[in-house]
């Protein structure tokens, strides 16, 4: 696949992401221009805090995921990762987060790996449940355990066996693939155990 049509079909699924939280905003506005009660006003500025704060979110989350955020350094800041994926994880109030990472960096592949996979074990957990985080040595490890779990059968051929279209649903996970064997590495997909998803990626260190 050529660079640019992969860059269109990760633009797609971006702006497919953002579409809920900035429409979300327009609304807001729309109903903030015509509304006179002081009580739906507040609560029409709730509604817009919220959804600007998922907005910048996700935009962060994107900037450390998919493009240069970060610097131009081999290394990320721990602390900016773990806020990324706090950040996604607080736009669903039934998923907690475990972060079990304890060095104060992570190589800058080795966090666009952990977060890919965090937002596809998240997008997994259709019912909510827990989503823990790890990185040690070199070796990325994300667990999803809920009531009900669904990885689309498209984004599990990628990441599993390489296998499969290119498509802005898949991109994320086409992307992931790539970057764990650039590195020297591979990804590993487990989900034998019922309610349990495990996603990991184990990079030369």
């Amino acid at each position: 696949m050529k660079s640019h049509e992969f860059a269109s079909l990760l633009c797609s699924r971006l702006c497919h992401d953002l579409l809920s939280p900035v429409g979300a905003m327009n609304n807001g506005l729309e109903l903030l221009a015509d509304e006179e009660d002081p009580d739906m006003r507040a609560r029409v500025m709730e509604l817009l805090a919220d959804s600007a704060r998922a907005s910048s979110d996700r935009l962060k989350l994107f900037r450390l995921a998919f493009g240069s955020g970060g610097g131009f350094g081999e290394e990320l800041d721990a602390n900016e990762v773990r806020a990324a994926v706090e950040g996604l994880v607080r736009s669903n109030a039934r998923i907690s987060l475990g972060w079990l990472v304890e060095t104060p960096t992570i190589p800058k592949t080795g966090a666009k790996i952990l977060l890919n996979l965090a937002m596809i074990a998240f997008d997994a957990l259709v019912r909510g449940g827990r989503l823990d985080v790890g990185f040690e040595n070199g070796e990325v490890v994300v667990r999803a355990e809920g009531t009900r779990i669904v990885l689309d059968a498209e984004i599990r051929s990628v990441l599993a066996a390489g296998q499969g279209g290119v498509s802005s649903r898949t991109s994320a996970a086409w992307l992931t693939r790539k970057l764990a064997e650039g590195a020297g590495g591979r990804i590993t997909l487990a989900d034998g155990e019922e309610g349990v998803l495990l996603l990991a990626s184990t990079l030369p260190v």
